[in-house]
């Protein structure tokens, strides 16, 4: 298994200051645009919780992006933690030998 390098980034973090910052957007106007409640929103930003299959349809038609975008951030940002947390346990598994 290959290790990523670099700490797990939150898809909040990349949100925040990739698009909201430089476009001088607040949590809540881009809530109203995407038509979700603010909160959903700020708690993204606030990288307290993570991007829904909804979430990433709406931001990818509203940044004329992908939703596979905002959801390969999200599926990076969570296989990260986990392989932190399961470390020592993933290091115990033995691994088969290619045919």
């Amino acid at each position: 298994m290959r290790e990523s390098k670099g700490p797990a980034i939150h898809p909040g973090e990349i949100l925040r200051e990739l698009y909201l910052e430089p476009l001088s957007l607040t949590p809540y106007a881009l809530a109203k645009t995407l038509r979700i409640p603010r909160t959903r929103l700020e708690r993204i930003v606030a990288e307290k919780v993570g991007i829904s299959a909804d979430t990433a349809l709406r931001l990818a038609k509203h940044f004329r992006t992908s939703p596979e975008f905002w959801l390969n951030l999200q599926a990076a940002y969570d296989l990260k933690r986990e392989a932190e947390l399961l470390k020592d346990e993933l290091a115990q598994i033995e691994e088969v030998a290619a045919a």
